[in-house]
């Protein structure tokens, strides 16, 4: 045990100074998330619309990700992710506090909307200052901590949203959401130097000079297909958190505390197992189109899985097969997006990879209870079945063209 402990920690060293604030400030951020969680909720029953109305509410979230991503990309690469992270922390706390004072339906889908894209506007930033703080040693395991610290978040930030949705004070739920938000600013602004960021900057600015730019990403056959493959599992992974849980509740009849504990699991296995893993895999140099390729076939496994679910034992495997997949896959997604990107261009690349999730956010959720509407549970399982292994053959595909890419760049 002792030796295990020593080994687990031994994964999260080596990191710049930097690379411990930006996942502090994350986790910060992601804890103090605490309205879309309830949003639902709150709409009903604060302002008692209905699931019709909520149902066009929740596509501008969507929709709002999907403009931040590639607005916060762009914005990254022309002025630098320093000011677009604190521009977009500063604007989201005061917009999320704002949004107390919307109630009508119009004026709450252009507030979220516009919210979610300033929001979202921090994630390329992020993913590009983070790697420009790390090495090709450490990057996949820094990206890794900064998962772990949204994990972390997410799993922590319900809770104590819960405890005052009890006591029904909405109100609370964005102040605080706001706050957090203007705590990350004073975190960073504190703790980062800024003359760092720039010089940093000024090293993206020095490559893009040296380099005569002669592809984009219309003409990175690989990585468009990359995109794809990465729209499909996150397509699946978000069916984690929308159809799954209401599956356990409608059809394996399981209480709630058994419920709590199916997606504890999930948190748990990243927590315990996903730092030890990438450090050990980090370190064998396996190729990373391998690794993804792996977590693809392990997500897949766990959807077939659903479809002899008859226990919260089957259940449990299935959680496992799908985090293992999770902890593979978007680990070394990230790495893959970024050593991807032209010189100077690194903010466009995150951009549309993280854009790809922001599609698949949109569509997973509508997809899956269409179908489990319209035919049933085991419909929806099975097609997600097969979708997986659409994401598998295209995995496939990119390892072999990554592979044919890497000995005729050697032959050059």
């Amino acid at each position: 045990m002792k030796s295990y402990l020593n080994s687990y920690f031994d994964n999260f060293k080596g990191f710049s100074r930097e690379v411990w604030v930006l996942t502090l400030i994350t986790y910060i951020n992601r804890t103090g998330a605490m309205v879309m969680p309830f949003l639902t909720k709150y709409l009903n029953e604060g302002f008692f619309f209905s699931l019709q109305e909520i149902g066009w509410i929740l596509p501008c979230i969507g929709l709002g990700s999907l403009i931040g991503s590639w607005l916060g990309g762009k914005l990254t690469d022309k002025i630098g992710f320093y000011t677009i992270m604190l521009s977009s922390l500063f604007l989201t706390g005061f917009g999320i506090i704002a949004l107390m004072f919307l109630y009508d339906f119009t004026e709450l889908c252009i507030g979220l909307f516009l919210i979610t894209a300033i929001a979202d506007m921090y994630k390329p930033a992020m993913y590009v200052a983070v790697s420009n703080f790390t090495d090709d040693k450490n990057r996949t395991r820094a990206l890794t901590l900064i998962r772990l610290a949204v994990n972390l978040g997410i799993v922590s930030g319900p809770v104590i949203a819960g405890l005052l949705v009890q006591e029904s004070n909405y109100d609370l739920l964005f102040w605080i959401d706001g706050i957090t938000c203007l705590i990350a600013i004073s975190a960073f602004m504190l703790l980062i130097d800024e003359s760092k960021m720039y010089k940093a900057r000024k090293k993206i600015q020095q490559r893009r000079e040296k380099e005569i730019i002669k592809k984009s990403t219309r003409y990175d056959s690989n990585f468009i297909l990359f995109l794809f493959a990465s729209f499909i599992t996150a397509f699946l992974f978000f069916q984690l958190f929308t159809t799954i849980p209401l599956y356990n509740t409608q059809k394996l009849k399981l209480s709630e505390l058994e419920i709590g504990m199916l997606l504890a699991l999930n948190g748990l296995l990243i927590f315990l197992f996903e730092m030890p893993l990438i450090g050990h895999l980090e370190k064998r140099k396996y190729e990373a189109t391998k690794i993804i390729l792996a977590g693809s076939v392990f997500m897949t496994l766990g959807f077939f899985c659903l479809l002899i679910s008859k226990s919260i034992t089957i259940m449990a495997l299935s959680i496992f097969f799908i985090t293992l997949g999770q902890i593979l896959l978007f680990s070394f997604s990230n790495t893959f997006a970024f050593t991807r990107a032209i010189s100077g261009h690194e903010g466009k690349y995150m951009a549309l990879y993280t854009m790809s999730f922001s599609v698949a956010q949109i569509t997973s959720p509508k997809v899956g209870f269409s179908v489990i509407v319209s035919f049933s549970y085991f419909s929806n399982w099975l097609l997600m079945g097969v979708v997986g292994l659409v994401g598998i053959s295209l995995y496939y595909i990119l390892d072999k063209k990554i592979k044919l890419e890497t000995i005729q760049k050697n032959m050059s």
